[in-house]
Parts: structure tokens; sequence; C-alpha cells
């Protein structure tokens, strides 16, 4: 549990003891919470519907497993703030940094029903045919956001930009949890939490090994 409470005004961002925790506790409770990102282009909130938690050196599917880079050194620092990485060359993936500092730890924010900003996401994320689409899928909900790597290393606890709300937590009986997605190693590891029945939810899929042009798989 948070070692401060839960503030009670909706508006006040979640207190940075909230993220001085693994996780894989801290990840759970991310569930329904409201994550505000307010850039000079406007604002889009969503609720957090799926998360995937990640520690650090004896997690080998996480970007801090071979230690402090360039890239992950926002993983390393004091918790409460996004970790923003680009991958395959074309998305932005969002995470909040958990655990104390030098101690890394993330949460990878999988996806997220929209409830602010709604047009303004929907211009953002154009192929996408159903709202519940807009954030369903870490790279989406980056998108309908307006994430990228300028936002790496925001304090999601004091910062202007990035703002982790209370929301409202589902019901335990909800969380459901299981395999992380698209992982190749620790892939059965069930670190992957999601609120049951909420189509915001992106669908499960396991590693499947890229070929290359020769034809062999990478």
């Amino acid at each position: 549990m948070p070692t401060d409470p839960v503030p009670t005004d909706p508006a006040a961002p979640l207190p940075r003891s909230f993220f001085d925790r693994p996780a894989t506790e801290v990840a759970p409770e991310l569930l329904g919470r409201l994550l505000r990102c307010a850039l000079p282009t406007g604002t889009v909130e969503l609720r957090l519907t799926e998360v995937e938690a990640y520690t650090g050196p004896d997690d080998p599917a996480s970007h801090a497993f071979r230690g402090p880079t360039p890239r992950n050194a926002v993983m390393f620092g004091p918790p409460g703030h996004a970790y923003v990485y680009f991958t395959y060359g074309m998305h932005h993936c969002l995470n909040l940094v958990c655990g104390p500092a030098l101690h890394p730890g993330g949460v990878l924010l999988r996806a997220g029903e929209v409830t602010g900003g709604v047009e303004r996401a929907r211009r953002r994320r154009a192929t996408s045919r159903r709202d519940h689409d807009l954030a369903q899928g870490p790279a989406r909900l980056a998108r309908a956001l307006g994430v990228d790597r300028a936002q790496d290393g925001e304090d999601v606890v004091d910062g202007p930009v990035l703002r982790l709300l209370p929301g409202t937590p589902p019901p335990a009986e909800l969380i459901r949890t299981g395999p992380r997605t698209g992982v190749s190693t620790a892939a059965d590891t069930p670190w992957r939490f999601w609120i049951a029945g909420e189509p915001s939810v992106s669908p499960y899929r396991a590693h499947t090994p890229r070929r290359s042009s020769s034809g062999k798989t990478a």
C-alpha cells in the first residue's frame, strides 16, 4: 500500500511515495488512475486500464537489465518520473519510474480509456475507428496523449505536463494478471495487469521472432 494516503482532492497528483515502491506493487494500483498530459497543443486525459511492470538487474526483459545508458538514464533516477523510449523506428512508449533512485524499475502504460480531450485524441489517432481504440496499446496511448521523447524525464508529481491523478481504482475482483506482451525473455512472468471487461485493453500477443532479409529469425 502507498506510504502516504492518496489525496482526496481529485485534482491533486498522487504523492511521490506512491511510486517509491517496487514496480510490481505500483503497477496494479495504477489501474483506474487518471493520467493527464497538458501540452501547448492541448490537453488529453485518460483512465489507465492496462499496465506492465518491469524491474531492474533481476529482470532480463527490462531496459535496466544491463545497467544505465543515455537512453534509460531516467530509470535510475528518483521515482515519479516519465521514461519515454522510441521503438521500431516509429513508436513512442510511456513508462512511470518506480522504486528508489539507483534501484531501477518502471511500469509500461499499455492502454487506457480517453476521458478528456477526446476530439484532440481522435485527431492524433486518425486511424482509430472507435474511441476505445484510441489508446489501446502502448504506442497508441503515447500518440493519443501527444507524448514523445520530449517528455522523457518529466516529473508526474510536480511537473507541468504530465500528472497522475487519483481517479477511481477498480474493485480487486476485476483486476487480472498474466504474462507480459511481446517480450522474448522472462515471457511467462505474470506482471501484466488489466481491468477485466474493459474494451480498451489490448489483446495479448506472445513474442514472435522477426525475420531478417535472409529469412533467418532475428
